[in-house]
């Protein structure tokens, strides 16, 4: 007698994060786009040196492609559900936690954190606080709490995307 063995595997359909376009798992239009644009820039730059104008433009849509790639890559290990599922959970142990506030206090500073992190790829958040906190303030609500506020559960938040990634690679 021959036993088949199968196996089910389910997922949580807002977890595939779904390209809007084409419907494929695993869209990262945030991770493309940060290394798309400076890829472009650096292709451009070396194809303008190399081949002059028309070597500009056929170095910026190959620098794009391949920065593109890489920024999707980079991406793909911060899943920005399981990031606030993650912290949804444990901000209350966090040393930076006021007694009383509730998460949505705070998830502005983690999601400024996990996804700065993926646009400043191979830089300290020392380094790309000036830039996390001048897109934080252009983004935030009126009533949504000063980076001075929010900064610790940034950094927190970049800290462990920093970890994991690391794991990753």
């Amino acid at each position: 007698m021959t036993e088949v063995i199968t196996k089910t595997v389910v997922t949580n359909e807002q977890d595939l994060n779904r390209d809007p376009i084409t419907g494929t798992p695993g869209a990262h239009p945030l991770g493309t786009g940060a290394g798309a644009g400076p890829g472009g820039v650096a292709g451009a730059a070396v194809g303008l040196a190399v081949g002059g104008p028309v070597g500009a433009v056929v170095g910026a849509a190959v620098g794009a492609l391949a920065g593109g790639l890489v920024g999707k890559s980079a991406a793909e290990a911060v899943n920005p559900t399981a990031e606030e599922h993650f912290w949804r959970e444990t901000y209350i142990r966090e040393p930076y936690y006021v007694q009383g506030r509730a998460y949505e206090y705070y998830a502005p500073g983690f999601r400024a954190g996990w996804e700065g992190r993926v646009r400043h790829d191979g830089r300290t958040f020392e380094d790309a606080e000036p830039g996390l906190k001048a897109h934080y303030i252009v983004t935030k609500s009126t009533l949504e709490p000063d980076w001075h506020d929010v900064r610790p559960a940034a950094l927190a938040a970049w800290n462990r995307v920093d970890q994991n990634w690391k794991v990753v690679q």
